[in-house]
């Protein structure tokens, strides 16, 4: 018998000044078993980070048509592929064919993640762009995970300030370009 996903409920409270965008929202996310717990909260704050009207979450880790967040238009479009952790060349090359802005998230180091793309056939390479946190920030919020978390994030000037479950931990959002 298959394992099957666990649930986790985050009630999240979202002061974006940067982009202006200020939003209380309840977040459903399954962790796939083949999921660790880093890869879906980053997944989860990606979400936010991302946060528009159209967000939500993509297929399961087994789907792999959809990637892990996504945005569409009214008219169904994908506006915003979102991955997380470290996808490869192929992926990104479809991903920015299908989407107006392609993204990637990630909890590792971020050099490591972009160096296998080097020299590889990707389309608008130069759009994509990769956020990563501080090191050791995503370790350090996972084992304050519960079923069920109240979450505040706060980004101002490229700094998240991320509350989960009572405990504030603080991360500067790193952009970095493919180009």
């Amino acid at each position: 018998m298959a394992i099957g996903s666990t649930m986790y409920t985050f009630d999240v409270q979202l002061a974006d000044t940067d982009r202006g965008v200020y939003e209380d929202y309840s977040l459903r996310a399954a962790r796939h078993p083949s999921e660790t717990e880093a890869y879906m909260l980053t997944r989860v704050i990606a979400y936010g980070l991302e946060y528009a009207e159209g967000i939500a979450f993509g297929g399961t880790v087994s789907q792999s048509d959809e990637p892990a967040v996504l945005v569409r238009d009214l008219t169904g479009l994908i506006t915003a592929w979102i991955e997380i952790g470290a996808p490869d060349a192929e992926r990104l090359h479809h991903a920015t064919r299908l989407a107006e802005r392609t993204v990637v998230y990630t909890h590792r180091d971020p050099a490591k993640v972009m160096a296998p793309w080097a020299d590889k056939r990707i389309h608008r390479a130069s759009e994509i762009r990769v956020y990563s946190f501080d090191a050791g920030f995503i370790d350090s919020a996972v084992p304050l995970l519960d079923r069920r978390n109240t979450v505040t994030m706060t980004v101002t000037e490229g700094m998240l300030y991320f509350d989960l479950n009572g405990t504030t931990l603080t991360t500067g959002v790193h952009e970095h370009e493919l180009g």
